[in-house]
């Protein structure tokens, strides 16, 4: 282990949370996006577990958790990193048109196609065909679309334009722990 990482913070624990992970933050970015989004995904998808739980009686299942941290592991916290990143680089935050088109650019280009992604990897790690996929999308897709432009435009105008870049992932993985849990109900 790094001696920076064993170093113990001091304070109550709230903040030596949150000093551990703006650490892990400076030193593995990707890294730790990709693994709080997994995790926060996977939780996503047992919250909606619990509340059809509730709703149908039914048992718990691994699987769907699984799915959902892979996806976020390698879906959602690098390519939201990314696309931060380029966002501020295309368009500063500084210039003031640029709030509506990061926001444009965000809802109109990159929701519809996160959102085929997220259908499509679901289809491939339920280990469903083509046809599923295609039944999926025309089933639930633009439902979903429309749901995430409700729910995600107010969101992404706050975290695009209001939280500092190093936390925009965090936030969006929060609020992405009811989203998710959302699209696992949906889907079913």
């Amino acid at each position: 282990m790094s001696p920076a990482l064993s170093k113990p913070e001091s304070g109550p624990l709230p903040q030596k949370l949150l000093a551990r992970y703006l650490l892990l933050l400076r030193l593995y970015p990707v890294l730790t996006k990709a693994v709080s989004s997994a995790v926060l995904s996977a939780l996503g998808s047992f919250l909606a577990q619990i509340v059809e739980k509730n709703q149908k009686k039914r048992g718990l299942d691994l699987a769907g958790p699984l799915r959902f941290f892979i996806y976020g592991f390698f879906f959602t916290g690098p390519l939201s990193h990314y696309f931060y990143l380029y966002l501020e680089r295309w368009f500063p935050s500084d210039v003031p048109v640029s709030i509506a088109k990061r926001l444009l650019l965000d809802r109109l280009v990159v929701a519809p196609a996160f959102l085929v992604l997220y259908y499509f990897v679901m289809n491939l790690l339920e280990g469903k065909d083509t046809s599923a996929f295609v039944k999926r999308m025309k089933s639930s897709y633009w439902t979903s679309l429309k749901m995430n432009w409700k729910v995600w435009t107010p969101v992404q105008f706050i975290n695009l334009n209001y939280v500092p870049m190093q936390f925009q992932v965090l936030f969006g993985n929060l609020v992405a722990l009811f989203w998710f849990a959302y699209l696992a109900s949906v889907k079913k």
